[in-house]
């Protein structure tokens, strides 16, 4: 005769190192696809951002920068040093425009959503993946929340940068790395779990 289950137990959870093989090549993909990307971002990251945060020539500010919505407008200065270290105080704002017809509002508006959408969705991914590790439920719960409350961080950056200060700039650092490391964190462990931890 089996015993009756007690109010107490709980079923066993599904893991990681459970899934039939088809489901973990299917994660496994997932997982190397996302990391491209990532890598690609931090790319541009580096080209797009951090460098010309630093460090931008004169001939690009001498253009117009506001003509391609895809790069981020620049403040006029004479100096080869980047907007970091751009003197504010020299731009000449534009009069009688509405805030929301400014250039630099309609392309951080722009970024900002764009950007929301898609990392959002890497980490909806990912935590799913997270969800079947084989860790605590407070562990897992903190792997998911903190990737979101990172790319928020670092959404904030870009409104403060361009509307508050520069030096603002810096607040990607724990922006992006909380969301990066994570990844990282999250990527390995579910290939152990599923590939080496899952064999032992």
């Amino acid at each position: 005769m089996e015993p009756e289950s007690t109010a107490n137990e709980r079923p066993s959870r599904i893991t990681l190192a459970v899934l039939p093989t088809p489901y973990k090549v299917l994660v496994t993909c997932i997982i190397a696809t996302l990391a491209f990307g990532m890598l690609g971002a931090l790319g541009q990251i580096i080209v797009h951002d951090i460098i010309p945060t630093f460090y931008t020539s004169v001939e690009s500010k001498e253009g117009s920068a506001y003509t391609d919505m895809t790069k981020e407008p620049q403040h006029a200065s004479g100096s080869a040093r980047g907007d970091l270290f751009a003197d504010l105080s020299a731009d000449e704002p534009e009069k009688h425009k509405p805030f929301y017809k400014d250039e630099q509002f309609v392309w951080t508006l722009r970024w900002t959503h764009i950007h929301l959408f898609g990392i959002n969705m890497i980490f909806i991914l990912m935590g799913v993946v997270t969800a079947l590790l084989d860790a605590s439920s407070k562990l897992r719960s903190w792997l998911i929340a903190l990737p979101f409350i990172g790319v928020l961080v670092d959404m904030l950056a870009m409104w403060l940068k361009g509307f508050v200060s520069p030096a603002f700039f810096w607040l990607h650092i724990p922006g992006g790395g909380v969301f990066a490391i994570i990844f990282g964190y999250v990527s390995l462990r579910a290939l152990w779990e599923m590939w080496i931890k899952s064999v032992e």
